[in-house]
């Protein structure tokens, strides 16, 4: 049973490392802004935090999203750091990513699954 767990974490990494190859050479080209923009788009990305591992195929498509919106919005590893694998399961109630954190006005909501952060992005965007 080890070792059957093994080949399928084996191939699970495989297959999400070649998902981000192929995000990395047909990665699309961010959205142009006027700098006041940019600054605007920027803005109403404060508050936000993208909880994620780096071969999962889910979060390859939110960051995949992010880069075409041209924002910036912190992304945390929870593979790297305990520290937000626990955050994640403390705050949202379960490890899975990809997971969006939203902090505004005093209250923190947790976000999961690709497709609705992604809506929820460029909602938020919109209306900047």
């Amino acid at each position: 049973m080890f070792i059957k767990s093994l080949i399928l974490k084996a191939v699970r990494n495989g297959l999400g490392l070649i998902i981000v190859f192929f995000d990395w050479v047909s990665r699309p080209k961010p959205s142009q802004r006027s700098e006041e923009e940019q600054a605007r788009a920027q803005s109403a990305m404060q508050g936000l935090s993208l909880y994620q591992f780096f071969a999962c195929p889910f979060c390859t498509k939110t960051r995949r999203a992010i880069h075409k919106l041209n924002v910036n919005v912190e992304a945390r590893d929870i593979n790297k750091s305990r520290e937000f694998r626990e955050q994640l399961e403390q705050g949202g109630g379960r490890v899975k990513v990809p997971c969006l954190r939203i902090e505004e006005q005093g209250e923190v909501r947790w976000m999961y699954e690709s497709n609705d952060i992604i809506s929820y992005l460029e909602d938020r965007l919109a209306s900047a």
